[in-house]
Order: structure tokens, then C-alpha cells, then sequence
């Protein structure tokens, strides 16, 4: 069985009065145990070109509802001013600008969809998912 570790790291030295440091890890284990998730839709880049149209990187349908998922994301242009409006089900989650990245809880049961600010966006995803 595969083990999946993810780490946060957030620092800064400038942003409050005393220096900022959170480290956080984490195993990605399937719900209500301490099984690993065994399966992935696998580390994808893909080149959004729609512009201001939404587009479904995972349909609800073809995944198993209430059961343990993790998304991450990574907008991979350069140009500060593009984003990813992020969407589950009709809520707008925000935007990732460039260079940002996420990773976000999901349950299974809506669409997880993506609306890129301008055309030819690079976006960078990987879903970790109970069968």
C-alpha cells in the first residue's frame, strides 16, 4: 500500500510583528481510518485555452461519493495577473494566480471545475481518490 505525505510550509519574517512558521504534515489516508489512499487521477499538466469558460477537470459522476479525496492544483503561468477561478459545484472557491497552488478536501459529490482568466493557461492537477 502506497504512503502519501503532504507538507505546508508558510513562512515570513515581515508579515507580523514576530516571525511567521508553519509546518504542517500530513498522511493522505482513506475516511475514518488510517488506511493510505491507493489511487490517483494521476499528475496531469493541461493547457487551458478556453478563456472565461468553465471547464470540468473532475466530474462528480466518475468518483464514489463521501469517500476521502484530495485535489491539488498548481497554476503554472508566469504572468502574475492570470487565474484559475476555482469551482465545486457552485461554489466559487477563489482564484489561484500564478505560481499559486492548493490543496483541497473533496467529498466526491459535485463537479470540481476550473475557469481560466485567459486563453493558453498552463494548470497542473493531480486528484488522490478512494476507489
Amino acid at each position: 500500500m502506497p504512503t502519501t505525505t503532504t507538507r505546508i510550509v508558510i513562512s515570513s519574517t515581515d508579515l507580523l510583528s514576530s516571525t511567521l512558521s508553519v509546518d504542517a504534515t500530513a498522511t493522505i489516508t482513506q475516511a475514518g481510518g488510517s488506511t493510505a489512499i491507493a489511487n490517483t487521477s494521476g499528475l496531469a499538466l493541461k493547457t487551458l485555452a478556453s478563456g472565461h469558460a468553465e471547464y470540468t477537470l473532475f466530474d462528480a459522476a466518475d468518483y464514489t461519493d463521501d469517500k476521502a479525496a484530495k485535489l491539488y492544483l498548481k497554476n503554472a503561468d508566469t504572468d502574475a495577473a492570470k487565474f484559475f477561478l476555482v469551482t465545486i459545484g457552485t461554489t466559487q472557491l477563489g482564484r489561484l494566480y500564478a505560481g499559486d497552488v492548493a490543496l483541497i478536501p473533496w467529498d466526491g459529490t459535485q463537479h470540481i471545475k476550473i475557469d481560466p482568466s485567459d486563453a493558453s493557461m498552463p494548470l497542473e492537477y493531480l486528484l488522490f481518490h478512494e476507489a
